[in-house]
């Protein structure tokens, strides 16, 4: 028992070693909004003496683009959900022919560059009025997550024992009552998980919304903090604040949906 003890400390130094420096960008982050005057390159390690006039700054400034985000976030999670569960559950359990084609090209789509998806959208979307609008950008953001919550919530539903629906089914439910009430709340770690990832591929997203955006009507706060570094920055501050406040809600919901995800993303591994 004590030599496996002996042999765990490396193994727990190495850990938190790679720990400190996997999380050493974000506590430098930090840091410097915290700094006066903060630089890159003429920040202290330490904020010995705090100043909040960064998030002042940026408070004043983003408040608008990070409710702006928040907005096109929540769209694309609602709109990727109503389009992604129905088609996973179809691909789940009907008899698709064609299914293992319909599959690759939900993985190709996930490969795609978000710049060619973008340079393909702004052309329809100048026809069609969609450029500098919040429903644009939802829909923008949405066809980079409906792929993968209908691989994440497929892989769950096709775990499903089909005698739950055809007892909904005997009992007279349709099967968009059937979907409704029995499939959904079974699945809903999963939906969660999706849901999650759909809402952090929006919330960080930089290249739709500096393509399919030529004005300063609709901005999310990743255009807000490319705003400040488009100039000759000197103030690091501001940026490092709004970095900060922008992290918060994606910190929030990870924390929240920890427990859901592992559950949610190898629900359909282990029947």
């Amino acid at each position: 028992m004590k030599t496996s003890k002996i042999r765990q400390v490396p193994m727990t130094v190495l850990g938190i070693i790679f720990l400190c420096i996997m999380i050493f960008p974000i506590y430098w982050m930090l840091n410097s909004s915290l700094q006066t005057n903060g630089s890159a390159t003429s920040s202290s390690f330490f904020p010995l003496h705090p100043d909040f006039s960064g998030y002042q700054t940026a408070l004043s400034q983003q408040t608008g683009n990070l409710v702006t985000s928040l907005i096109i976030s929540i769209g694309s999670v609602i709109v990727s959900l109503v389009i992604a569960a129905p088609a996973a559950y179809a691909l789940a359990k009907f008899k698709i022919k064609w299914i293992s084609v319909v599959l690759i090209a939900l993985l190709i789509a996930q490969m795609i560059p978000g710049i060619v998806i973008a340079n393909a959208l702004y052309t329809a979307y100048n026809h069609l009025g969609l450029l500098n609008t919040l429903p644009g950008l939802i829909l923008a953001d949405a066809s980079n997550g409906i792929p993968f919550a209908i691989l994440i919530l497929r892989a769950f539903m096709g775990s499903i024992p089909p005698s739950l629906v055809e007892a909904a089914r005997v009992d007279g439910a349709s099967h968009f009552r059937a979907f409704v009430s029995i499939v959904l709340p079974i699945s809903r770690n999963s939906i969660i998980t999706a849901a999650l990832f759909s809402f952090l591929f929006t919330w960080s997203d930089f290249v739709f919304a500096l393509t399919l955006t030529t004005g300063n009507s609709i901005k999310p706060v990743t255009l807000g903090i490319y705003t400040y570094l488009s100039g000759n920055v000197q103030q690091w501050s501001p940026v490092m604040a709004t970095a900060v406040l922008s992290s918060i809600p994606a910190i929030v919901l990870l924390i929240f949906a920890q427990r859901y995800i592992a559950a949610g993303a190898l629900g359909g591994a282990v029947k």
